[in-house]
């Protein structure tokens, strides 16, 4: 079991073009964003589809996968880890933000 201490398997949209970026080490980050989709009847029997919105990011040729096939709207499988990190904006208040860093990731839906 401590394989699975970390893992989260996401299947969802992809929401906005990645962004790529290339570091000075020349090593690749793709970071785009998931949406998936939860659909539930309420208590008046009316169908409720809950949205939520996942942070990805990527390295490596995973990132390079990225680049070359991932484009807004294209159903994707994520599998990587949770991560939470913490930053001061411009203006010092300080962000929080949880992600999941990609190592697998399948894509799926037409060859379009």
């Amino acid at each position: 079991m401590s394989t699975i201490r970390n893992k989260v398997q996401l299947i969802g949209n992809v929401g906005r073009e990645p962004e790529i970026v290339n570091l000075d080490s020349g090593k690749k980050l793709a970071k785009f964003s998931v949406a998936t989709n939860e659909s539930y009847k309420n208590g008046n029997g009316e169908r409720v589809t809950d949205t939520q919105w996942h942070n990805i990011v990527a390295w490596g040729k995973t990132a390079e996968l990225v680049e070359k096939y991932v484009n807004k709207g294209k159903e994707v499988g994520v599998e990587g880890k949770l991560t939470s990190r913490s930053w001061d904006d411009k203006d010092g208040t300080k962000r929080y933000i949880t992600e999941v860093v990609c190592n697998e990731l399948l894509l799926m839906g037409s060859k379009s």
